[in-house]
């Protein structure tokens, strides 16, 4: 096995674009023309997703863990952008983490070994 992908529901794509792409900086790869599908990457990550129209954003379970070895960069580029971000905060599982959630509130959180 080479690598995870996760895949995750999205209700529109152009929203979902403006977010990953114009706001976290990711670059859309594979077939941009697709328009039920967006393929982003950054640095060594690469996110899927996949159109849910009908998705109720309340009820979205959809979350994935990103580690990093720069938390408090990768914290203060989010705050530079304005989003809205839980505390940069130590837990007992020895990791420092802060989560944000999308436009369909799938839980991105990020976090850092110390």
């Amino acid at each position: 096995m080479k690598m995870i992908i996760p895949k995750l529901p999205m209700r529109n794509k152009e929203i979902s674009k403006n977010f990953y792409i114009d706001l976290l900086e990711f670059k859309e790869i594979g077939n941009p023309n697709f328009k039920e599908y967006m393929m982003v990457a950054k640095e060594n990550l690469e996110i899927h997703f996949f159109e849910f129209k009908d998705l109720n954003p309340l009820e979205n379970y959809g979350q994935i863990y990103i580690r990093t070895q720069n938390i408090e960069e990768l914290f203060a580029f989010i705050k530079s952008k304005n989003l809205k971000s839980t505390k940069l905060e130590h837990k007992p599982w020895r990791q420092i983490e802060f989560s944000i959630l999308d436009p369909d509130h799938n839980l991105i959180t990020f976090g850092q070994n110390f």
